[in-house]
């Protein structure tokens, strides 16, 4: 409960950028609106990925299964809208062995392959949300800004109006306020995690 009390939300063009980079290393589009834009820029994305293995084999264990690796998802720091370069700054100061621990639990515990066994790690994943960012987010960020900006102002009004519990049953398929300070993030079979 204290952590949901501290909780905020923020436009942060780095989690922009990362559902871009889900969304491209997936090939799927969320919404009929996003297949265009898919489209348009998943082919130089194969091929950036095809001229760098590392970094393909290192998106594939980034982007686990059932969990994103931690180092790629940090909590925007401070107050208001954070840049898109202090975001990206964080990513390239992670720890390597730091991250390769958090690929370990995107990858389902399973032992990193030997080619991510390396220290430039956040580097390369920097250096390609540096690029999905440039290529594929900026020119359409102040819409995508807009829209993020409109379902922040309809979630404060659903807090004023439900409370948090309001807002995170729909925040997500399978998030929901379970109370008792407990919160299911997703319908995964999975062990609970102090947050």
């Amino acid at each position: 409960a204290d952590t949901l009390a501290g909780g905020r939300f923020v436009l942060s063009p780095l989690a922009e950028t990362t559902a871009a980079l889900i969304t491209l290393e997936r090939a799927r589009a969320a919404h009929p609106g996003e297949r265009a834009w898919l489209d348009a820029h998943l082919p130089a994305y194969r091929a950036r990925l095809a001229a760098d293995p590392v970094t393909a084999l290192l998106v594939r264990a980034a982007l686990g299964r059932t969990w994103l690796a931690d180092f790629l998802t940090l909590t925007p720091p401070g107050e208001g809208e954070p840049s898109f370069a202090a975001e990206l700054a964080r990513i390239r100061a992670t720890d390597p062995a730091a991250a390769r621990s958090d690929l370990t639990v995107s990858l389902g515990r399973s032992p990193l392959p030997a080619a991510l066994c390396r220290d430039d790690l956040p580097g390369r994943l920097a250096d390609l949300l540096e690029w999905v960012w440039t290529e594929a987010v900026r020119p359409t960020w102040s819409r995508r800004r807009r829209i993020v900006e409109a379902d922040v102002v309809a979630r404060t009004g659903q807090v004023s109006q439900g409370g948090w519990a309001a807002v995170l049953d729909g925040l997500r398929p399978g998030m929901r306020w379970l109370g008792g300070s407990r919160l299911r993030i997703n319908a995964h079979d999975h062990p609970p995690r102090a947050i």
